[in-house]
């Protein structure tokens, strides 16, 4: 059995959902799309697939053999591109993960740029807020906001920012500013369980860390959805100073206990480490990074 053929035909069908979509994919007949699928079913001695008269999904053991199998190709191919010279071209496909509104808002149109400067590059974006291995994942980049876990990736440093407390200035007109953490217990707080599912909230007082308990009225998952309840007056919550940058730039919203701030957090950049890092992975680090430093919004170490 041909297994470089084999691994492309099943990486292929899952990507396809289908033989005969990934038949007419890589130009094979479907019999023998299926045939491939079934030779390495089993040599491996475990199903792949679930098939039915209408569905195809992947079984366990298929999930983890493509996220492997998808790392093997690719590995492959940029042996061979550096076998052949090709090694500094930018082509192929770049695959980046970050947090979700910060995908939204700084990493699609970087990456909109990136890709109108190099026409031969593809892309696949994971925003998600939690943390994601990046072999396992078979990504390519990764944004991170706050301090790492040691690690074998490559990190470069290229923002900072802060988490700021803010409400609508109404709701403070109708209940008061708190002066001291520990006045947010007289307050209506929105959580963002996106950020912390703490009841706890982290102050700096003078040098000293101080923690203070909060009693949500609100807990909503996603960041939008709490700047949307801030602005309805419906309380204080706490996010990233670069999500609420535009609202308290507008005066829309104000800063609330800014000069209890904890420390500022720091923005990676990280790819995997390893001697044939691709030009289009090093190409697009480079770029990031350098808009992510060219942004005041993320380079906010001090409260102003």
């Amino acid at each position: 059995m041909d297994k470089f053929r084999a691994l492309q035909t099943f990486v292929a069908v899952a990507e396809c959902a289908g033989f005969a979509a990934a038949a007419r994919k890589l130009n094979m007949s479907p019999p023998a799309v299926t045939r491939y699928v079934s030779m390495l079913e089993e040599e491996l001695g475990t199903r792949l697939f679930t098939r039915t008269t209408r569905t195809l999904n992947l079984t366990q053991a298929g999930e983890r053999f493509l996220a492997d199998s998808t790392r093997v190709l690719a590995d492959l191919a940029e042996a061979e591109d550096a076998a052949v010279g090709s090694h500094g071209q930018i082509a192929g496909e770049l695959r980046v993960t970050a947090p979700v509104l910060f995908g939204r808002m700084f990493v699609t149109p970087i990456l909109a740029e990136f890709l109108a400067m190099h026409s031969q590059v593809t892309a696949r974006t994971l925003f998600v807020d939690r943390n994601v291995n990046l072999i396992d994942e078979g990504l390519d980049v990764a944004v991170r906001i706050g301090e790492l876990a040691d690690s074998s990736l490559t990190a470069t440093r290229c923002g900072w920012v802060r988490q700021a407390v803010f409400a609508l200035p109404d709701y403070l007109d109708r209940n008061g500013r708190p002066a001291h953490p520990r006045d947010l217990a007289e307050h209506r707080v929105i959580n963002a369980v996106a950020v912390s599912e703490s009841s706890r909230w982290q102050f700096n007082d003078n040098g000293r860390t101080i923690s203070v308990p909060v009693d949500p009225r609100v807990r909503m998952n996603t960041n939008d959805a709490v700047i949307e309840m801030v602005l309805a007056g419906q309380g204080i919550a706490r996010l990233l100073s670069y999500q609420v940058a535009r609202h308290l730039a507008d005066g829309r919203l104000v800063p609330v206990l800014s000069r209890f701030e904890p420390p500022a957090m720091p923005i990676h950049v990280l790819h995997a480490e390893g001697r044939r890092t691709s030009a289009r992975v090093r190409s697009f680090v480079d770029h990031i990074a350098g808009r992510i430093r060219a942004d005041a919004s993320l380079q906010e170490q001090q409260s102003k």
